[in-house]
């Protein structure tokens, strides 16, 4: 009995043992996407994403819906989200090697540390912060903190070209080691702004049960 329980929690290691496969679960984290549009996130062919999504569902860690001739996938559960969440840890904290990637490039040349979701919070009721999720649209009509503005990175030049004064900018993005929200903020910084990201992304803040709002309509 003891042998065969492990077997199944071997099940949910081997799930993990690809790249591509914590690269579509890091995407579906943000909210329900297409095999298309995952297989365009993650930089891998349509068979390819769909043969990881086959072994993700398999292990139980998403679930698909079919809409004519598409097929949609989702996270099981928030579960899932917090899996993940110590997967990455975990690695961080046991593996040198990621340790010395995190150092690198997260905790390098972007100033100042990153904000916390208290404060984060706190700077939002004050309203001394512009806050801007940098995801795809989708990902933000999908789930996003309330009172952030849509700025996709491809968009976010432009954006800032447009603001009519400086204001304190706090950038968030797919997780705490997801690359859009540093690109941001050093994009910012560039600019001579007062920039920071935030200490994690959407996910974390959807599983810590946070306000959450959908849509576009805050974008405006």
């Amino acid at each position: 009995m003891e042998h065969a329980l492990r077997v199944q929690f071997a099940r949910l290691a081997m799930a993990l043992a690809n790249p591509v496969r914590i690269a579509l679960l890091e995407v579906l984290c943000q909210g329900e996407r297409g095999v298309e549009a995952l297989a365009a996130a993650a930089q891998v062919n349509l068979k390819n994403a769909s043969s990881q999504l086959r072994e993700l569902r398999l292990a139980g860690l998403v679930a698909a819906r079919r809409e004519g001739r598409q097929v949609f996938y989702r996270v099981a559960d928030e579960e899932v989200v917090g899996f993940l969440s110590t997967l990455r840890q975990l690695a961080r904290h046991r593996l040198p090697e990621a340790a010395r990637l995190i150092a690198g490039y997260f905790q390098a040349g972007d100033g100042d540390e990153p904000v916390g979701r208290d404060e984060l919070q706190a700077r939002l009721r004050a309203g001394t912060v512009l806050l801007v999720d940098v995801r795809p649209l989708e990902e933000y009509s999908a789930g996003h903190i309330p009172g952030a503005r849509a700025v996709p990175l491809t968009e976010l030049e432009g954006f800032l070209d447009g603001l009519p004064d400086a204001p304190e900018i706090v950038a968030y993005c797919r997780g705490p080691y997801c690359v859009l929200a540093p690109q941001a903020v050093r994009a910012c910084q560039a600019r001579g702004l007062r920039a920071w990201r935030l200490e994690d992304g959407f996910p974390e803040w959807r599983l810590a049960g946070l306000p959450v709002a959908t849509g576009l309509e805050t974008a405006a």
